[in-house]
């Protein structure tokens, strides 16, 4: 069942993509240093790119896509708001960021498994996305 499983992963990394760019921008504006704020600015840009891949992809399936869970954007802002509040530093950044990273790099490995019946293009589309998350968890280690 090809069909099902590639739809379900491109929902899957539509939410995943939509969430990176999003938790980026709730930390961009509070970061200092131009080194961290040129990773972070990179890899928003790199998930918009594949946003518009997965955006084209989707179109093809005629799928809207995914929004991440209301909850899970709900708990990350506020646990950014918090921690932010307390220590509005880089370390505190690239704190958040390398936890959601973590985060999605082990989510999105979990769909792949489910969802091995998906296209190889759609799989490799996930596989780019998990690069992405695993790159800047190591890029920002030095601000940690």
């Amino acid at each position: 069942m090809i069909e099902p499983d590639t739809i379900k992963l491109l929902r899957e990394c539509d939410a995943g993509v939509k969430m990176g760019v999003s938790s980026i921008d709730d930390v961009l504006k509070y970061t200092k240093s131009e080194g961290l704020k040129n990773y972070l600015t990179e890899c928003k840009r790199e998930h918009e790119v594949l946003d518009r891949e997965i955006q084209e992809q989707l179109d093809r399936y005629h799928d809207d896509g995914k929004n991440p869970n209301p909850i899970a954007k709900s708990m990350s802002w506020m646990k950014t708001n918090m921690k932010l509040g307390m220590d509005m530093s880089d370390g505190t950044i690239a704190d958040l960021m390398t936890d959601g990273c973590n985060m999605g790099v082990k989510s999105l490995n979990r769909y792949l498994n489910q969802y091995e019946a998906a296209e190889e293009r759609t799989k490799d589309i996930a596989k780019r996305l998990i690069h992405l998350e695993e790159k800047l968890a190591t890029d920002i280690r030095g601000y940690l």
